[in-house]
C-alpha cells in the first residue's frame, strides 16, 4: 500500500516547533509521512524529511524566488495528498508552486495567523498583501483564518477559496500552561528570585515594531509609584531590545524591568505572575495572551483583532484604545490593588480556554477538517468512486 504524504510550509522552521508538532505526530499517527519545507536548521521531532528552502519573510527578497523553484521541485518530486502553508510567504510560495499538483490530487490548506490588512492596519498593508491573498484564495481548497474578524473579510470580500473555515488558532496544551498552588507560586517565585510580596507583570514577545514593548514601558513608569514591589517582566529578544532598554534607562525604571531574553520556561515565568499584559498593534490570534489565560492571569491589552477575540472587558481583563497610556496604567492600578478581582478575571481566562481554545478543542477541529481532505483524497489516489 502506498504511504500517503503531508508536506508543511512555512517560513522559518521554529514555526513548526512553536505552533505544529501535536499535528505532525496526529499526521504520522494516521500513517502518514510527514514532510516539512522552511528556512532553519532546527531538529524537528514527527518529521520524515526535512527540506530546507530559501525562502525570506520579506516578498521583496529575492530568495523567495529560489525558494519557489525549490519547492516547486520538492513538490514534483513527491506524491503529497495534502499540503498545509502557514505564514504569509509560506503561504505564497507553498499555493503558487503547488499548483501543477493540486490540478492532478494534492489538496491545498492554508492557515492565515491574522492577515496582514485588517480593520486599522497601514494602507500599504491593503495595497501589497490584500491583492495578493485573494488572487491566491483561487488555488486553495481550505482557507483557515483564525479570528471572526478574518473569517469574515474573506467571506464577505468574496475570496475565491473552495472552503473558508475558522479554527481558533492552534491551541494551548493546558497540561502545560495551568495554575499552580500559592505554595507552589512561592517556590518558583524563589527558585526565581522574586519575593511573594512582588506584584509582577509579564509580557513574552520578540522586540520588534508591532509588538511595542516601548508603551509598556511608558505605562510601567506612571505606575511604578503606586504600586507596591511592582516589576515588569519582559521576556523576548529581537531587533528594538536595546532600544527599550535605553528607554527603561531613561524613564529611570531600569532596576525594576527584566529583560529575560528568549526563554523555555515561560509556562514557570506565567504561573509565578499576577498579571499579563500586551501592547501589541496587530495580531491574528496571540498565543501568548492565550498562553497567559491558560495560567490564570487577568489580562490588560492594547486592542486589536486577536487581543478582541480573547480579552473581555471586565471579565477577564480589560482591551486599551491603541496606545492610551492612562487608561493602561488605570486598568493596572485597579488590578493591582484588589487580590479578589484579580483571582475572578484569572478563573474567567483560564474558563475560556478551557472552552474554547484548549489543544484538545482544536484538535478535534483540525482533525476533522483534515479527515474531510484525507477521505477524498484516498478517493482519488485508488480511483474510488
Amino acid at each position: 500500500m502506498m504511504v500517503r504524504q503531508v508536506l508543511f510550509c512555512a517560513t522559518m522552521d521554529y514555526h513548526f516547533e512553536a505552533f505544529h508538532l501535536p499535528y505532525f505526530k496526529w499526521f504520522k499517527e494516521q500513517g502518514y509521512s510527514v514532510h516539512t519545507a522552511a528556512h532553519g536548521d532546527l531538529d524537528l521531532p514527527f518529521v520524515d524529511k526535512k527540506h530546507v528552502i530559501s525562502i525570506q519573510r520579506s516578498p521583496f527578497k529575492r530568495g523567495n524566488l529560489r525558494a519557489y523553484k525549490e519547492l516547486k521541485t520538492i513538490i514534483e518530486n513527491n506524491d503529497f495528498q495534502i499540503i498545509h502553508c502557514h505564514t504569509p510567504m509560506g503561504g505564497v510560495l507553498g499555493r503558487l508552486a503547488g499548483r501543477k499538483s493540486r490540478a492532478t490530487n494534492t489538496k491545498m490548506i492554508y492557515t492565515a495567523h491574522g492577515f496582514h490588512f485588517c480593520k486599522g492596519a497601514p494602507l500599504l498593508n491593503w495595497l501589497i498583501y490584500y491583492p495578493i491573498e485573494k488572487s491566491l484564495a483561487r488555488l486553495t481548497d481550505c482557507l483557515v483564518t483564525i479570528n471572526d474578524e478574518d473569517f469574515q473579510l474573506a467571506i464577505q470580500r468574496n475570496f475565491k477559496a473552495q472552503k473558508i473555515t475558522h479554527i481558533q488558532g492552534v491551541g494551548v496544551d493546558t497540561n502545560h500552561y495551568h495554575p499552580v498552588s500559592l505554595e507552589k507560586k512561592t517556590l518558583i517565585r524563589l527558585e526565581k528570585g522574586y519575593q511573594d510580596e512582588d506584584f509582577l507583570l509579564i509580557y513574552a514577545a520578540e522586540f520588534n515594531k508591532n509588538k511595542n514593548q516601548q508603551l509598556l514601558l511608558k505605562v510601567f513608569s506612571m505606575i511604578e509609584k503606586d504600586i507596591a514591589q511592582p516589576r515588569l517582566l519582559l521576556a523576548g529578544d529581537g531587533p528594538l531590545l536595546d532600544e527599550c532598554k535605553k528607554l527603561a534607562h531613561s524613564l529611570g525604571i531600569a532596576d525594576k524591568v527584566d529583560f529575560l531574553g528568549f526563554r523555555k520556561d515561560i509556562d514557570q515565568l506565567l504561573k509565578i505572575s499576577d498579571l499579563a499584559v500586551a501592547s501589541s498593534l496587530r495580531e491574528g490570534l496571540p498565543v501568548n495572551i492565550m498562553e497567559a489565560m491558560a495560567c490564570g492571569l487577568p489580562i490588560i491589552a492594547n486592542e486589536n483583532r486577536g487581543h478582541r477575540e480573547l480579552v473581555s472587558n471586565g471579565q477577564n481583563g480589560w482591551l486599551i484604545s491603541k496606545n492610551d497610556e492612562k487608561s493602561f496604567s488605570e486598568k493596572i492600578r485597579k488590578v493591582a490593588a484588589n487580590k479578589a478581582m484579580r483571582k475572578v478575571l484569572g478563573e474567567t481566562s483560564q474558563r475560556m480556554i478551557e472552552r474554547k481554545y484548549s489543544m484538545k478543542k482544536i484538535m478535534e477541529a483540525k482533525s476533522e477538517m483534515y479527515k474531510t481532505y484525507m477521505e477524498d483524497t484516498e478517493e482519488r489516489v485508488w480511483g474510488i468512486h
